[in-house]
This record gives structure tokens, C-alpha cells and sequence, in this order.
């Protein structure tokens, strides 16, 4: 069943297009990665899907009652004051009714017996609704997702959102998304700011939750793995297409090759109309070639697959050889503060190799790098470059663009020689032409930031790359670029990134944080990926045969605990026989004794025929009452006599 469906759709922006003919439906379930360059679009799709921004023509329609959670870029957080009711902000309308609940539990006790139907319904109705909307499962649902994203629950209830840095609330708005109880999911570049491990938990929760999805994202190896269908926004447009971004890949090439080959197909058959129609115009044919000028005038012409621009055009430039030896490590040890980071790390970087630098968010991944290159001193041991090698380093926060200067002026200062086409041919190669060279720094995104980053390194001759998260914020066709680049370059590079297809495609050693030692893996990132996969499927059969075996220790204590009350139960119940017997020989002695009694007495006999029935009824239940004793005895007698045995 279609959720969502947009039908030629087109977005304008005063005299400027956004795009337009945007047609495609998401069918509950379903979950769409939409790619396309910065700029393109993507996240004014969002816009249009959240109802946030209308179209300027075409039709938009949601399921009635469709719930979405999106991610508030401010991050407001509906004024929550701790990282857990943040996490917990889809859940307002619930958490309201829990604290109802409570109060009016409490008004209850306080009634007692003054306590009115009307109350008592009330409270009924209210608990029906929370249990039907999820209440009784939403801190186990809250609290499963801060666990995924690196909070700690019990922590999360009493840590204020105030105190996160920009990474961690973009975490808790991640986590707000997920927990939140919705139909349909929006998620703007999910796996910023998240390390690979996280990334991973992200992808089989996903994997796992029910909810429609729609993801905008540049980390391939995510799309693969997470979405069925992919929109890609291009030239003014949406195309869709079936499977994930290495089906899109190929399923566009092969679109792209028909489309070119119809096009080419029509031109040469309008070319061979229109020589017709010029050679029998004027002639003999006159008639003929007049209505072909008009078959061929009423002709659909099909247009060339819409171009994107060229993508970014990157090229390192290696400086002189230098040894083979291009950074050696001793004994080194990096702290920060009284926290140790790295212990006791020693290896050697060579010529050629591309070193992935791995871990989880806050391991010391960035101090790490900048100790090597000696902006930090370490607490002791050495990192020391070899004979004759450059260093250029790519910052992750970005700090290497210069403040409050143009575009242009950060590449004239660097390159004073050079004419005013060099620059701009320079940049143009990274997605800037015309008027945006002059574009001042202080204004640009995070994605043109690293751009510019990303044009200034290039000028920079070196033999030792050092990239930290160079993949954040551009777009796939950008991440692809600086994949061509780097496999171009004839230097080394140690790159940290949390886009594993990037470091598949690069990495020929791995560096891996392990609490705080680095573990120096020889092979590449793919061989070291299926090693820890191997290893973590090791630990989950180890744990589960120590949980089986402990639930097989737990299920023997259960049975004998279950024996131990079945026989207490059972002895109960002999106890409970036992009394009811002794009551009932009890209840039959009384009865004979007062039967005795009446049948002795003299004026039973006086009443003639009537006190005769009577002494005869007396009699004949008198019989029965002794039978019924001497039942009751023998059945006491037993159940007694079993009593003492045990």
C-alpha cells in the first residue's frame, strides 16, 4: 500500500527551478536511499515529504494519519532538559499520558472506598490507550537506541542535553528518530559523526524495525546495505530505480546507454526526413514530402540524458622520493589530560602504503594524528618522519580553510604566481566557477568547505597524506573523485574515515584502536572487515554456549525448585484433605449425637402416626450418618497415617 506518492512534481524558487517532473511513489516498507549532488535538491525533497515547503505545481499525497519523524535541525528537542527525555521526545503525547496514569493512581489510593465507577473507568480507558500505543515498551525502546548510539540509559537520565558537544546531539537527534513511534522515517546523512561500529548497529536496527524509510546519504556502503530502491537528483529531476547504490549504479549506465542510442537513432531518422523533404519540396513529390514535414513537426523529440556537470577533478601532487621509510613510530604514548589515549605503539610507514585508521568515536583517533605530525607532543615515545618526506594534512574540523576570505584569495595566497585563469581552472575543478570563487569562506557550507580544503591540499606537494574524515559533508560523486585521486597518488596516506566503501576500496593496512592499544593489521581493510566478522561470530557462538550452559544450570535449579514446590503443594493439599476429613467425622458425631438425642426423646411418640414418620426418617438418617462417619474415619485415618510417613 502506497504511504507517500508525488505526482510531476516541480519546485521553484522566484525566477530559478529547483527541479520539476518529480514523479515517484514509496509503498509501506519500502526503504529509499536518495543520492545526488550537494546543491541538487535533496534535502528540499525532505521539505516536500514533511509538508514543511508546498510544490509550485504537481500533487503531493500522504496516507491519512501518516506519522514521520524528521530530524529538527536546530534540535530543540521539544525543551527537553536530559539527553534521555530527548531521545524520548517522539513520545510526548505518551509521556503525558504515563504522568496522568500516575496521578490518577494516586487520587484512587487516596479515595479508597469513596472511589466512583466514573474514576474507575476513566483510569481503565487511559490504561487501555497507553498499553495500545506502546507505553509499557517505551524505555525499553528508548533506552535500546541510546545503548546502539553510544549513551549510556541510566547515565541519559540525568545528564543534561546542554552539556553534549556538537557530534553527540546530532546523536541524540539520530536516536530520537529511531525510538520515535512513526510510520515513516526521514533521515538527513545518518552516519555523520558516527564511527564504524555504531554505523554497523545502525544497519541491523534498521535492518530489523518496521518503518518505511527514506535516508539521504553519501556513504555507499550504508545504501547497500540499509535501502531497496534509490532516487538519484539530477539535471532538474528525479529518476528511481530498483535495489541498493551498486544496483543504481549499474541500472543508470545502462539507462544512460539507451537513452543516448534512441537519441542518436531519431536524429539520423530526422536527418533522412529532412533531407527528403529539401530535395522533394519543390518537385515532383511535392505532396509526399509535405506531409512528412508535417508528421515530422508533430514528432516527440527525445532529449539527451541530462548532464550533472563534471564531477570534482582532484590530483595529488607527490613530492621528491623521499626513503622507504616514511614515518616511524617508537614506544609512543599520547594522552589527554589524565586519560591515556595510546599505549606503548611502535611500527614503521612505508613507501605506498595506505594505512585506515579505525575506532570508536572519542578513542583519540584526531589527537593521534595530530601527534605524528607533531601539533601535539606525546606523553612519551616518538613519531618522527623519514629522511626527505613531506606531510599535508587534510583537518577533520576544517580548520586549515582561512577565515573571512574569498575563495579565490585562499588559492592566490598559496599560489602568488599564478594568473587569474589558473585560479579559476584550479577551482573549477572542485565545483567552483564563475561569480562563486569570489564567495567568502565565512559563508560557505561544510560540503564547500571541504572543497576548498580539499583544493588547497592539492597545491601542496608531499609524499605523506594524512586525511581525517575527508569524506564528511560531499556528496558521492565528490567521495568517488577523491577515491580516483588517491589511487592516482604515489605517496602514502594514513586516512581515517567512517565510509567503508571508501576504505575498501584504499586500504592496504589497518590500524585498529583496542582499548588503548593499536593493533597493526598487515592486509587490507576487507581482509581485516571479514576477520572481525569471523571473530565476532567466534564470540557470539562462545557466549551462547556460556549462556546455554547457564541456562542449562538455571533450568535444573528451576526444575528442582519446581519439584521442591510441587511437593510442598502436594503436602498442603494432603494437610487441607486431612482437616477437611477431621471436620467431617467431627460434623458426623455431632449429627449422630443430636439424631440420638432426638430419637430418645419420650414426646416423639406422642404425636401418633405423624411422631411414628418422624422417628422413622430420624432412624433411616441416623444409618446413613454412621455409614458416613465410618467413611470419614478410614479416609482420615489414611490421609493422617500419609501425613506422618513423609
Amino acid at each position: 500500500m502506497a504511504i507517500l506518492s508525488f505526482s510531476d512534481i516541480t519546485v521553484e524558487f522566484g525566477a530559478t527551478t529547483l527541479f520539476s517532473g518529480v514523479t515517484f511513489t514509496v509503498a509501506a516498507g519500502e526503504r529509499w536511499g536518495i543520492v545526488g549532488r550537494n546543491g541538487a535538491g535533496k534535502t528540499t525533497l525532505f521539505r516536500l515529504i514533511d509538508g514543511s515547503l508546498m510544490p509550485a505545481r504537481g500533487a503531493i499525497v500522504r496516507q491519512p494519519g501518516l506519522r514521520m519523524a524528521v530530524l529538527d535541525q536546530a534540535r530543540v528537542f521539544g525543551g527537553a532538559a536530559t539527553v534521555w527525555d530527548a531521545a524520548a521526545s517522539g513520545y510526548g503525547d505518551l509521556v503525558a499520558l504515563e504522568h496522568r496514569l500516575s496521578r490518577q493512581a494516586a487520587r484512587l489510593a487516596e479515595l479508597g472506598d469513596r472511589v466512583t465507577a466514573a474514576d474507575l473507568e476513566r483510569f481503565g480507558r487511559d490504561q487501555e490507550q497507553f498499553a495500545h500505543a506502546g507505553g509499557y515498551g517505551l524505555e525499553a525502546r528508548v533506552d535500546a537506541v541510546l545503548q546502539g548510539l553510544g549513551f549510556d540509559p541510566a547515565d541519559a537520565r540525568t545528564r543534561p542535553l546542554a552539556s553534549l558537544s556538537g557530534g553527540e546531539r546530532s546523536r541524540v537527534g539520530l536516536a530520537a528518530q529511531l525510538a520515535a513511534p512513526v510510520d515513516l522515517v526521514l533521515l538527513d546523512e545518518p552516519t555523520n559523526h558516527l564511527d564504524l561500529e555504531t554505523i554497523e548497529w545502525l544497519k541491523r536496527y534498521l535492518g530489523e524495525f518496521g518503518e518505511t524509510l527514506i535516508v539521504i546519504s553519501h556513504d555507499r556502503a550504508f545504501l547497500d546495505d540499509t535501502v531497496d530502491h534509490m532516487l538519484h537528483v539530477a539535471g532538474r529531476t528525479t529518476t528511481a530505480y530498483r535495489g541498493g547504490y551498486t544496483a543504481f549504479v549499474t541500472q543508470r549506465a545502462e539507462r544512460r546507454l539507451a537513452l543516448e542510442r534512441q537519441v542518436a537513432q531519431q536524429r539520423k531518422v530526422v536527418a533522412k526526413e529532412e533531407d527528403y523533404i529539401r530535395r522533394n519540396i519543390a518537385g515532383r513529390n511535392s505532396a509526399q514530402a509535405k506531409g512528412r514535414r508535417a508528421r515530422l513537426a508533430r514528432l516527440p523529440r527525445l532529449s539527451p540524458p541530462p548532464g550533472e556537470g563534471e564531477a570534482m577533478s582532484i590530483r595529488f601532487a607527490a613530492a621528491e622520493r623521499g626513503g622507504d621509510q616514511v614515518l616511524v613510530i617508537e614506544r609512543l604514548r599520547v594522552t589527554a589530560g589524565q586519560r591515556c589515549l595510546v599505549r606503548d605503539f611502535s611500527t614503521v610507514v612505508r613507501r605506498g602504503d595506505v594505512i585506515a585508521l579505525v575506532g570508536p568515536n572519542g578513542a583519540g583517533k584526531s589527537t593521534l594524528l595530530a601527534t605524528l605530525l607533531g601539533a601535539l607532543e606525546p606523553a612519551s615515545g616518538a613519531a618522527r618522519l623519514g629522511a626527505g618526506v613531506e606531510a599535508a594534512w587534510f583537518r577533520q574540523d576544517l580548520t586549515q580553510v582561512p577565515e573571512d576570505k574569498t575563495i579565490y584569495e585562499c588559492i592566490a595566497e598559496v599560489r602568488g604566481g599564478w594568473t587569474r585563469g589558473h585560479i579559476q581552472n584550479h577551482l573549477g575543478g572542485f565545483g567552483f566557477s564563475g561569480d562563486d570563487v569570489q564567495r567568502n569562506t565565512s559563508a560557505l557550507s561544510g560540503g564547500e568547505r571541504a572543497r576548498v580544503a580539499l583544493a588547497l591540499l592539492t597545491l601542496r606537494p608531499a609524499n605523506l597524506l594524512v586525511l581525517d574524515e575527508p569524506t564528511n559533508d560531499l556528496d558521492v560523486e565528490s567521495v568517488e573523485a577523491l577515491e580516483d585521486g588517491l589511487e592516482d597518488y604515489e605517496g602514502s596516506v594514513v586516512l581515517v574515515s567512517h565510509d567503508r566503501a571508501f576504505l575498501r576500496e584504499l586500504a592496504t593496512r589497518v590500524w585498529a584502536f583496542d582499548g588503548e592499544r593499536i593493533h597493526d593489521y598487515g592486509g587490507t581493510f576487507v581482509e581485516w572487515e571479514r576477520q572481525e566478522a569471523e571473530q565476532a561470530a567466534r564470540d557470539r557462538t562462545r557466549r551462547a554456549q556460556e549462556t546455554g550452559a547457564h541456562q542449562a544450570t538455571r533450568s535444573e535449579a528451576r526444575k528442582a525448585a519446581a519439584a521442591r514446590r510441587e511437593a510442598q503443594e502436594t503436602r498442603r493439599s494432603a494437610q487441607r484433605e486431612a482437616e477437611s476429613l477431621e471436620q467431617a467425622v467431627l460434623a458426623a458425631e455431632a449429627r449422630i449425637a443430636e439424631l440420638e438425642r432426638a430419637l430418645a426423646d419420650p414426646a416423639l411418640y406422642e404425636g401418633g402416626a405423624d411422631g411414628a414418620l418422624k422417628a422413622g426418617r430420624l432412624s433411616a438418617e441416623l444409618t446413613k450418618t454412621r455409614r458416613a462417619l465410618d467413611e470419614a474415619l478410614a479416609r482420615w485415618t489414611d490421609a493422617s497415617d500419609a501425613l506422618e510417613a513423609e
